[in-house]
């Protein structure tokens, strides 16, 4: 079984264009609303592939039983604790003729103070020694910083396979409990160890000498942690490493109708993987075929 938590959901609205012409109305007839988020897309595609998941989140508000009957629809099985907040919104904008992917991220709403003592008691009842576990995504507004480090530490207590997909400072105070593997994508690697290597929103990486530091961060991580790493970046080589050894994945450029979701696409068929006792390398091969499968639909977070 996959325990699933993500403490900040969402509602996407995918639009289609042909074209937008910035300060002028643009209208569509094609568009779709969608329960998301990185761990429900996980949860989504973990289900997709006929695996048993549970999906932690926080919950309130008016959209509150909208979210819910969206989850129904997809054969989702959650969980949730009462936030008391507004459910965000995020809109992704696609443009046919040039085939760029735009996402609008609303920020959270500040939860409860209750929320997050809810939340520890719903996890509680929830692991299990014989489930996986995979946090993704950031935090709404409200939580402190110990909420996903405490899950963290708890599970690997119970002997629990965990995956995380965070970056920042969450990432960094879980790293001592020693995650089985860590799967931010590349920027939010180098922006949470090596903030140097981002300028302007970039990542600059193009030469040598930046790829090498990565590599040292990751190694550097992986032995004193004793943990996995792979780190995505769209159509980008994946690099990976898997008991101290440091190797690069060329991934097969494809057309995308939609890339939102493709990351949480390979978090699900990576986990899926290695819960069957699969290698590294294959199950990092299955995580790339969920991914570029996710690519071809215009709904997020799933494989078909």
């Amino acid at each position: 079984m996959f325990l699933t938590v993500c403490l900040n959901p969402t509602l996407q609205k995918t639009l289609h264009f042909n074209s937008i012409i910035p300060g002028t109305v643009n209208r569509t007839a094609i568009h779709r609303l969608d329960v998301s988020g990185k761990g429900i897309n996980v949860t989504r595609v973990l289900t997709q592939l006929g695996k048993k998941a549970v999906h932690l989140t926080q919950l309130g508000g008016d959209m509150k039983p909208l979210f819910l009957s969206l989850c129904e629809q997809d054969g989702l099985t959650i969980d949730w604790a009462e936030s008391g907040s507004q459910i965000r919104f995020c809109y992704t904008l696609l443009t046919e003729n040039d085939g760029c992917v735009t996402e609008l991220v609303e920020e959270s709403e500040l939860v409860g103070a209750e929320t997050e003592k809810l939340l520890i008691e719903k996890f509680d009842s929830l692991v299990t020694s014989d489930s996986h576990l995979i946090v993704s995504g950031t935090k709404a507004r409200g939580f402190s910083d110990a909420i996903i480090p405490e899950m963290v530490r708890k599970a690997k207590e119970k002997g629990m396979r965990i995956i995380l997909d965070i970056k920042g400072n969450d990432l960094i105070e879980c790293l001592k409990y020693e995650p089985d593997v860590i799967k931010p994508n590349l920027f939010e690697f180098a922006s949470t160890f090596a903030p140097e290597l981002i300028r302007n929103n970039d990542l600059m990486i193009e030469n040598n000498t930046g790829k090498e530091q990565i590599k040292s961060v990751m190694l550097d991580i992986a032995q004193k942690y004793r943990c996995r790493i792979v780190l995505t970046d769209g159509s980008w080589k994946i690099l990976a490493i898997d008991s101290r050894n440091y190797f690069e994945v060329e991934v097969t450029a494809i057309k995308a109708v939609n890339s939102i979701g493709c990351g949480d696409a390979f978090t699900a068929g990576l986990a899926a993987a290695l819960s069957d006792g699969a290698d590294f390398n294959v199950a990092i091969s299955e995580g790339i075929r969920c991914g570029a499968l996710n690519a071809g639909f215009v709904k997020p977070g799933v494989i078909q």
